[in-house]
């Protein structure tokens, strides 16, 4: 004979996954799977100069640089993306992941 607990405890297993199991997957844009919580305001005008300065080395010609510029060049824009992280002022968390927080949240307190 089968133990009840064990009956019990797979009945009720099974029913937890049918009730967490997606029966159908609908595919997600970009927005819709990061959520940003914003810190700190973000310095637009900081911002839009860093990004005319980044457009400026992706728009320039390359061809006639020395690979001393070219470098140069490289470690500006490396710089820049980087200012532009730092300026970014969100933390960036998945949807799956503030699911999960919220139903660690609910089950904890």
């Amino acid at each position: 004979m089968i133990n009840m607990k064990k009956l019990t405890l797979g009945t009720l297993t099974v029913f937890l996954l049918m009730a967490i199991a997606p029966m159908q997957l609908n595919a997600m844009t970009k927005s819709d799977t990061i959520s940003i919580v914003s810190i700190k305001p973000v310095d637009s005008e900081k911002s839009e100069a860093l990004l005319a300065r980044l457009n400026e080395i992706k728009m320039m010609d390359k061809s006639s640089l020395t690979s001393s510029d070219k470098k140069q060049l490289r470690i500006e824009a490396r710089s820049i993306k980087k200012a532009l992280k730092a300026n970014s002022g969100g933390i960036y968390l998945s949807a799956g992941a503030i699911i999960i927080i919220i139903l660690l949240l609910i089950i904890l307190l």
